[in-house]
């Protein structure tokens, strides 16, 4: 399996420690890089010569938000094939189709109890590191 270079898109510091805790208690090594919103991620996303292998996107916060992120995104063509996850508390029926009208790689639903993140996490992690990733 493969490290991954994971750009977390995600304005709650709580949530933001959760998933670094998590990696690293699977003793994964994957490599995140933080954006509290989706101003910074553009800016992050414009500096790099390399390109995240994914996106994790939480939908709602400030500035921009998820969706209108996603649309920027998806509207770029150096950066629309990078595989992008929704990691939200939204079930929001709406949001979900929404999000897959646009584009995105996949929706997951945070769960309230730290046992089923974890398990959550380590599966969507698992499964991209398999993948066939398209490097920019």
């Amino acid at each position: 399996m493969k490290n991954l270079n994971i750009l977390l898109i995600e304005d709650d510091m709580i949530e933001v420690m959760k998933l670094n805790r998590v990696v690293s208690s699977l003793e994964l090594k994957h490599n995140i890089t933080e954006a509290n919103n989706g101003e910074d991620a553009l800016k992050v996303l414009e500096q790099k010569d390399r390109l995240p292998d994914i996106i994790l996107l939480d939908l709602n916060m400030p500035k921009i938000n998820g969706i209108e992120f996603l649309s920027i995104l998806k509207n770029d063509s150096r950066m629309k094939y990078i595989p992008t996850i929704v990691l939200t508390t939204s079930s929001n029926q709406q949001d979900l189709l929404e999000c897959y009208k646009i584009g995105i790689a996949g929706y997951v639903l945070k769960p309230l109890k730290y046992e089923d993140y974890i398990a959550k996490i380590e599966k969507l992690l698992e499964y991209w590191s398999v993948n066939e990733l398209i490097k920019a």
